[in-house]
């Protein structure tokens, strides 16, 4: 959820007030199953494309079990991770001069946009219409950051938008979360060990877990990360992964997704097989954009489809 030389560029940005607008967004949005733009199909694993019902998924619309992901461009689309199939839902026409740096995504279908001005947006996930928000950039020092809601335990539907810096000057703040009521961020803890300082990009589950895919070199680490201190467990090496200068991360189907591109290509799309052998593998490479955003909500799927 980052595209890294959007930072360059902060300084020049017109900075934008963003004061309440009148709510375009649904609480069921319609799952949109067209191709378009730079799209590509293909096939990752066959089953259900449910992937089953679990507790986490009380109450959730079919298209807020599905990822969305955010391009360079500010194209959104939907992300089918059993089919391997993007499709674009529309263009987000914002109210910055800026673009998308990060996204989350609740359990609504609402995506929330962090730009690389620091302004944090309300964006449809059925239309990729988008609405300003009263969220006060730099708060406790954090501009960009990578952002995931996770439940707020196993058995709760209630959830939490957590976020972490990236990278520069907005890394080495730990974790800290956005009250959507308040608008108000407050930090909670930095991470464990070697891990300590890093900046890192977020993806929450329906069962209360957070995880961060950091960017550390050559490979990118992934750890799970406490969310009531920041402190960090079960840390592994990402082996052949390196997040580029666009990355960005998803939990599906008991499996991590990440999203990355070099400088001047398009995104490959590398599969985790967590609820597996833990196997890491490309399954789709040079999709056709670049993605610098990734959003889940906790209503997707825990378990592999059947």
């Amino acid at each position: 959820m980052h595209f890294a030389t959007s930072l360059l560029a902060v300084s020049t940005l017109l900075a934008l007030a963003c004061g309440s607008t009148t709510s375009r967004f649904q609480d069921n949005p319609p799952v949109n199953d067209g191709l378009d733009g730079g799209s590509s199909s293909g096939t990752i694993g066959g089953g259900k494309k449910d992937g089953g019902v679990g507790p986490n998924q009380t109450g959730c619309s079919e298209a807020a079990k599905l990822v969305y992901v955010v391009s360079d461009l500010n194209e959104l689309f939907s992300f089918k991770p059993d089919t391997g199939t993007f499709a674009k839902i529309g263009e987000l026409k914002c109210p910055s001069a800026s673009t998308p740096n990060s996204m989350a995504v609740d359990r609504t279908g609402v995506a929330w946009v962090n730009f690389a001005d620091g302004h944090l947006f309300k964006v449809s996930t059925a239309d990729a219409s988008c609405d300003a928000t009263t969220y006060v950039p730099d708060q406790q020092g954090f501009h960009t950051y990578g952002m995931a809601f996770a439940t707020n335990g196993a058995g709760s539907t209630d959830e939490t938008l957590y976020v972490v810096g990236i990278e520069g000057m907005n890394a080495g703040k730990g974790l800290a979360k956005i009250d959507l009521t308040s608008m108000k961020l407050t930090t909670i803890g930095d991470f464990s060990g070697d891990l300590t300082g890093q900046g890192a990009e977020l993806t929450g589950t329906g069962d209360g877990r957070l995880y961060g895919f950091f960017t550390t070199k050559p490979n990118a680490k992934l750890a799970q990360i406490d969310t009531s201190t920041g402190a960090t467990t079960d840390e592994s090496t990402l082996t052949g992964v390196s997040t580029g200068d666009a990355w960005a991360f998803s939990f599906w189907g008991g499996d991590f997704w990440y999203y990355t591109a070099a400088s001047g290509q398009t995104t490959d799309v590398t599969q985790q097989k967590a609820s597996g052998d833990n196997s890491i593998s490309v399954v789709k490479s040079q999709i056709g954009f670049r993605i610098v955003g990734a959003g889940v909500s906790t209503c997707a799927p825990l378990t592999p489809p059947k």
